[in-house]
């Protein structure tokens, strides 16, 4: 397919050469120019404005948060007002429910179509096409872009319709993976105040009761106190848990841990962890605990 990228962060990049490398033609922009630049040679073109990498069937985003998507598809020159009719909008980034439904609207009214396709993964797993893809949207245009899931990753989970849909998924997942990080934090800074080898314990029960990947690939970053440089920001994991927090209570659901994370996760910030890698909640605990901090 012929199709632009927005968005050229650590995982924009990656999926920008995964994509290049299943053969799509892509046209790719950012703000910083270099970025885009630097994929040349991977065999992109590089756009110089958000409505020049809207010319092709389908446009992909991958931005930050829900400010700057909203930033690139409103506006003169934006998404919404550059992609032709019948055109395509992939967001591929966590935002929230709320905007995920309101943007389907808006291209809707502009005769265009839009699906959410958040994906899970850190960035060696998108330049690696590792990563898994939650889609919803109109099963028209979900079935027309999935040459490009397919090239992202070996996982497609095909939601719904409703695009909003995808946005709780990705949501869900976070926030489960947001647990996981808290428990490890918290037990590993048990098991190093109580004398027992960290690593050692996280050998055996990665090997036994918590196999997951999740478990091992973060319980390694803590024991290893190796939080840069960051695969996933902590910015990006308490803008995650507050957008969990603010669609549950949209839904009247409770989420009890999901406050404890927001605060954990508040607070990592306030002792200057922005530039970290969330993984760095496992250094709060030690800090609580009165440990060291671990030296890689």
């Amino acid at each position: 397919m012929e199709v632009g990228l927005i968005g050229l962060g650590k995982m924009g990049t990656g999926i920008a050469k995964s994509l290049l490398r299943a053969g799509h033609r892509v046209t790719a922009f950012n703000r910083t120019r270099a970025r885009a630049e630097a994929l040349r040679a991977d065999g992109a073109t590089v756009a110089g404005s958000v409505a020049e990498a809207c010319r092709d069937e389908a446009v992909l985003t991958m931005v930050a948060d829900d400010a700057a998507l909203e930033a690139v598809v409103a506006g003169e020159g934006g998404v919404l007002g550059s992609l032709r009719r019948g055109g395509i909008h992939v967001s591929l980034s966590t935002t929230s429910t709320a905007l995920s439904d309101r943007l389907a609207a808006e291209h809707s009214k502009a005769g265009q179509e839009f699906v959410a396709a958040p994906v899970f993964g850190r960035p060696e797993a998108a330049e690696a096409a590792k990563l898994a893809v939650v889609v919803a949207g109109p099963a028209t245009s979900v079935q027309r872009c999935k040459p490009l899931f397919e090239a992202m990753g070996p996982k497609l989970f095909v939601v719904g319709e409703r695009s909003s849909m995808a946005n709780v998924v990705k949501l869900s997942g976070n926030f489960l993976i947001a647990t996981v990080l808290e428990s490890l934090a918290e037990t590993l800074a048990f098991a190093r105040k109580s004398g027992v080898d960290p690593g050692l314990l996280l050998e055996f029960l990665t090997t036994t009761m918590f196999t997951a990947p999740v478990y091992k690939t973060y319980g390694e970053l803590i024991v290893q106190g190796k939080h840069e440089p960051a695969g996933f920001a902590l910015p990006l994991g308490l803008k995650d848990v507050r957008l969990v927090l603010q669609a549950a209570e949209a839904a009247s659901v409770p989420m009890p841990i999901a406050s404890v994370l927001r605060d954990r996760f508040v607070t990592a910030m306030a002792r200057g962890n922005q530039d970290k890698d969330w993984s760095v909640i496992g250094r709060v605990a030690a800090e609580d605990a009165g440990l060291p901090p671990v030296k890689n």
